[in-house]
Order: C-alpha cells, then sequence, then structure tokens
C-alpha cells in the first residue's frame, strides 16, 4: 500500500511538472487536442486511487512462518490446527498464509475454516464456539455453521450450487484473512485471495461466551481439511509466540508407526519403511518427516527373536540443510519367528449378528457388517513349530455380509496364513418407543444445539428400536432439525448424528465411532430438502447390531410431497449390552402423537 502512494505521488509530481514546463511555451498540454495518452494516463491515476480505496490495509505485521496440515493432502477435518490467535475486545487480526489446495481435489469444502471461539483451548472448561466460516461459499451446503453465525450476513464472489461444483482450485493462493472487532457495534469478516473474496458482515457485536464476564477477548483458529496452509504474517502475537522464518535446528524428535513385531529376516530398511517423526525445531516448529530421512540402527540385532531397540537419527535443519547437532530418538519392537500357519482356539463372544432394511437401506445391495473379534484367541503355529497368541492388530478380517444365516468370515495373519470363524447373520425386529412428553424444544425454535433432550431409549443386543414424530425447523441452515446421539447409561457419547448428511464421534474413551461408518442420504437440492423439513414426518431406527456396531436409519416425508432418506451404518466402538439413544435440536423442536 505504501508503495502504491509513493508511485501515485511521483506520477502526480511528474505530470504538475510537465503542466508547468509547457504552460511556459504555450504547450498543447492546455490544449485541448492535447495527446491522447496523457489523457489515459491521468485518468489511469485516479482509476488506481480509487481501486487502491477498497484493498485492505495491513498494519503491525509479525513474521509467523509455519505449516498447518499435512503437505501430501491427507489431513482430515479437526486434525491440524493453527496456533491460537487471540483478539480483544476494539482490535482487528490481520493474517496472511498460501492456502495449498489439492490439484485432485473433487470437493468444494477441501479448503479451510476460520473457528472462532471463547477465550479457552479446544476440549478444554470453558471452551464455546461462536462458529466456523469456510473459504468456499455454498449456500444449501454446510459452508458456515454454528449458534453466533447467521448465515444471512455471508456474501462471496463465488459460490457453489453443490460441494461436487467446479472451481475449487479458485481459492488456493495467498490469502489476506481479518477478523475485526474494532466496531462496538458489529463483528465482521473478510477473507479475499484477489480472486474470490468472501464476507461476513454481523450488524451486531458479538456476545461474550467466557465464563469470566471481565474477560472479553475472543480466540481464533485455523483448520484445513483435505488442503495444507503456509501461514506466513500476523498483527497479534498468537499464544506460544511467532516462528520466524530463519533456518531451525531440531531439538527433539518423536517415532511414529513403528512396528510392533517383525518377522526375523525382515531388513531392518523394509521393516521401518512406514515409520515416521514428529520433529520439533528451535522456536517450537513441527514437521513431520519420513523414514527415507532418518538414519535406523537396531540394538541387538535383528537376527534373533526377542525385544529390540530401535535408534532413529535426524540430521537435518528445518530448511533441509546439515544441522549443528543430529538428534536421536528411540522405540522398541519385538522380533518374531515367521508365522506358518493360525487357528482359532477360543471362539468371539458375540457370533449373533443383526440388520434392519427400512426404506433408507431398501435399495443396498452389498450391504456389510463389520466383524467383532472381541473375546476371541487366536493362536499361531511358526516355521519352528513354536506357538504363540496373536494380537487382533496382527490380523485382518473379511467383512461379513448382512444377509440372514451363517456366514464365514477369513481371519488373515499373512500371505496364504488364514482361518475362519463362523457368524450367525438375523433380521432385527422392529419395536417401537414412546417419549414421555410431547414436545422437545420451545415451539417458536428458539431451543439452542444440545438444549433439549428427548427420553433416554435403551436398545438391547440385537433390538431396533424406531420412533416417529414432526420435525419444525427455524428454516435457517440444514442442521436446525433433529438431531440423534447414541450413547451409554452413563451418558457417554458413541457419536451423534444428523438428520443432513453429518455427524462426529462422540467423546467414548474406547475409540471413535462415527468415522467408522458409511452414511448417505437420498436429500437432493438441499434448499428444496429443507424448506420441507418444518412439519416432516420422520421415523427414526435405531439397531444394536450385536457386533459393537450400531445403524441409524431415517425416513422423512416432507411437507413439500417428497420423502428424503438418511443412513448411519456401522457407528463402532458401541458395547452391545449398553446403547441407548435420545433425541436433541438446534434450532428446532419436535412434536411426539400428532
Amino acid at each position: 500500500m505504501k508503495h502504491s502512494n509513493k508511485i501515485i505521488s511521483t506520477c502526480f509530481s511528474v505530470a504538475l511538472g510537465m503542466f508547468a514546463l509547457t504552460g511556459c511555451e504555450g504547450g498543447e498540454l492546455f490544449d485541448v487536442n492535447a495527446p491522447d495518452w496523457i489523457s489515459d494516463k491521468i485518468q489511469e491515476i485516479e482509476d488506481s486511487k480509487n481501486d487502491n480505496q477498497d484493498e485492505i490495509v495491513l498494519e503491525g505485521m509479525m513474521e509467523d512462518v509455519y505449516t498447518i496440515g499435512n503437505t501430501d493432502y491427507t489431513s482430515g477435518w479437526w486434525a491440524a490446527f493453527s496456533k491460537y490467535y487471540v483478539i480483544p475486545d476494539g482490535q482487528k487480526w490481520n493474517a496472511v498464509f498460501n492456502l495449498n489446495i489439492n490439484p485432485s481435489a473433487s470437493n468444494t469444502y477441501k479448503n479451510f475454516a476460520l473457528i472462532i471461539c471463547s477465550d479457552a483451548d479446544r476440549d478444554g472448561e470453558g471452551y464455546k464456539e461462536y462458529g466456523a466460516i469456510r473459504f468456499d461459499n455454498q449456500p444449501s451446503g454446510n459452508s458456515e455453521w454454528g449458534d453466533y453465525i447467521d448465515r444471512s450476513y455471508i456474501q462471496s464472489t463465488l459460490t457453489f450450487e453443490t460441494d461436487t461444483d467446479d472451481g475449487i482450485e479458485k481459492l488456493g493462493g495467498k490469502v489476506t484473512l481479518v477478523v475485526d472487532r474494532t466496531n462496538s457495534e458489529s463483528f465482521s469478516v473478510t477473507m479475499t485471495n484477489g480472486t474470490v473474496t468472501k464476507t461476513y458482515q454481523q450488524p451486531t457485536a458479538l456476545v461474550n461466551l467466557n465464563a469470566d464476564a471481565s474477560n472479553t477477548n475472543i480466540r481464533c483458529f485455523l483448520v484445513p481439511e483435505g488442503s495444507y496452509i503456509d501461514f506466513q504474517q500476523t498483527n497479534i502475537e498468537p499464544i506460544g509466540g511467532c516462528t520466524s522464518a530463519e533456518d531451525k535446528n531440531p531439538v527433539s524428535m518423536v517415532l511414529q508407526n513403528v512396528p510392533s513385531q517383525v518377522n526375523v529376516g525382515t531388513s531392518l530398511e523394509e521393516a521401518m519403511a512406514d515409520v515416521t517423526a514428529l520433529v520439533t525445531f528451535e522456536e517450537g516448529v513441527t514437521k513431520i518427516v519420513t523414514a527415507s530421512e532418518l538414519s535406523f540402527s537396531a540394538i541387538p540385532d535383528m537376527d534373533t527373536t526377542g525385544e529390540k531397540t530401535l535408534v532413529a537419527v535426524y540430521n537435518k535443519t528445518f530448511k533441509g540443510e546439515n544441522c549443528d547437532t543430529p538428534i536421536m530418538a528411540n522405540a522398541t519392537f519385538e522380533m518374531v519367528e515367521q508365522i506358518k500357519s493360525i487357528e482359532v482356539t477360543t471362539q468371539p463372544s458375540h457370533t449373533d449378528y443383526y440388520y434392519y432394511t427400512s426404506e433408507a437401506t431398501r435399495s443396498l445391495t452389498d450391504r456389510t457388517l463389520a466383524f467383532d473379534p472381541t473375546g476371541m484367541v487366536v493362536t499361531a503355529t511358526t516355521t519352528s513349530g513354536n506357538t504363540r497368541i496373536l494380537q487382533n492388530s496382527e490380523l485382518t478380517f473379511s467383512a461379513v455380509p448382512a444377509k440372514t444365516g451363517s456366514q464365514i468370515v477369513t481371519l488373515t495373519a499373512g500371505e496364504g496364513i488364514t482361518a475362519t470363524v463362523n457368524v450367525t447373520v438375523r433380521e432385527s425386529q422392529v419395536s417401537e418407543v414412546k417419549n414421555s412428553t410431547g414436545m422437545v424444544g420451545a415451539e417458536d425454535n428458539s431451543t439452542a444445539f444440545w438444549g433439549a433432550f428427548s427420553d433416554e431409549f435403551n436398545v438391547p443386543a440385537g433390538a431396533t428400536k424406531s420412533i416417529t414424530f414432526t420435525n419444525y425447523s427455524c428454516l435457517v441452515s440444514n442442521w436446525n432439525n433433529y438431531v440423534i446421539v447414541l450413547r451409554k447409561k452413563d451418558l457417554t457419547e458413541y457419536a451423534v448424528v444428523r438428520a443432513d448428511n453429518y455427524g462426529w464421534d462422540g467423546n467414548a474413551a474406547d475409540g471413535a465411532g462415527y468415522e467408522a461408518c458409511i452414511h448417505n442420504g437420498t436429500q437432493g437440492d438441499w434448499a428444496t430438502w429443507l424448506a420441507g423439513m418444518n412439519g416432516a414426518k420422520v421415523t427414526v431406527y435405531v439397531t444394536n447390531c450385536g457386533n459393537g456396531t450400531a445403524d441409524v436409519q431415517a425416513v422423512m416425508q416432507g411437507t413439500t410431497g417428497t420423502t428424503s432418506t438418511q443412513y448411519y451404518l456401522g457407528i463402532s466402538t458401541v458395547d452391545p449390552a449398553d446403547l441407548n439413544f435420545a433425541l436433541t435440536v438446534d434450532s428446532s423442536h419436535l412434536v411426539f402423537g400428532e
């Protein structure tokens, strides 16, 4: 911006000088017949001044150089995060970074989202989200969300109708982000790369979500999905401090993906081919390095069975130069004899599997169920005749066809090394449950997300429970409808799923539930679907499949005369003896018995 002003000032000085010189001689600059190039140049300068009026002025910028997300574009949603940038009331956060879009990306949401939250760490006490704003703009999809984000205030120069439209590459490049709290009566966000500009102009100030009312700060952080961010500049020093662009020496590393067992006769290079290391450099900068960048040794050897120590050495700086002092890390693994055969010596605890077919899944022809190895013991016989117990992580299992009758599951411990077990698959029988009250959520749809719940409904192993209700929505966003929570009796969650083909893992300590499932819906055009959800007749089916998973299906008869369906199959980490579900709302309400 400063350079532009200097150029403009210089141009005007030259022009004025030319006016003065030609005026002495009665020159033609003052003549109506003056050369066209002079008039064009003056107009160009005026246009330049007008254009610069809309430029984002960045002041007080500091270098903050680091990468967010895997550079091979493999970072999923909520897997990689920027630093926290705390924005006090009355101030503005400016950030500059390069957004790297996967050239093979086929979904418009594979870019980044700005998360706006209270002044607390993610998942920490007091953490609350205002919401999220993604760089893409899809009015019929989930390009913005949150109880404190009003999508009607969003504008963008690029709009996608569906998340498979062409044009995601237009979102890449150098992005300037501004989160503005300088006006006490409004709140705004601007993100632009010069090609695409997206703005959020809220005519009211943010409410204070902090537990301490005297703390009026908010925090912001960035989350990529299927992309990665090379952060460059900020005007607010983040928590943990800025990262300079100076080269940095490594200070420590942690090895990842070290195999627990390796067959005797396997070379060290082959055994550790998938090992990576999380390297921390000076100033707290981190990155993942691959096995090809590490030097390995095994102590005492790779020739005998037993526990071994893997030693890895890394000798590069952040920029890939030879570092001053190499760093080391170690881990243990076990050398074992090669397996000749395997045998199931104790059958699994659960061998009765169940599935239910509603209108949501009737068209599926290749539906499968996951095998549950809980309680199973598999014994391996080695080439020397010795035996040992195999862990489930050393085995792979074939899927179980969702077809009634006895089904064979194949267990594999290596090429040509297999065993089988039998399970029995049955169709689940459905029974209806009823809520004890006639309504969940306020009738004016003012109840916020997680603000009201139905009864808890227990689903025994093998059973399917259905519940029917009328869904009423505020019609602002796709998620402003019913929500289904799968959880234990003590309310520990397995997963949360919504009406609009979206969900997330619960807080169950034994792993992720939603990530394992397959899901799909027939909602079609989101705007049309949403319009029909205010007054839609909905039936939800929850099945306890008996194999450590649960299925959720829904049939939605919209007010527009169209019936849509939704399914989530194979939600995992479910204890078959402890599965319950409840309904909740999000700026919506549910009526039972209509």
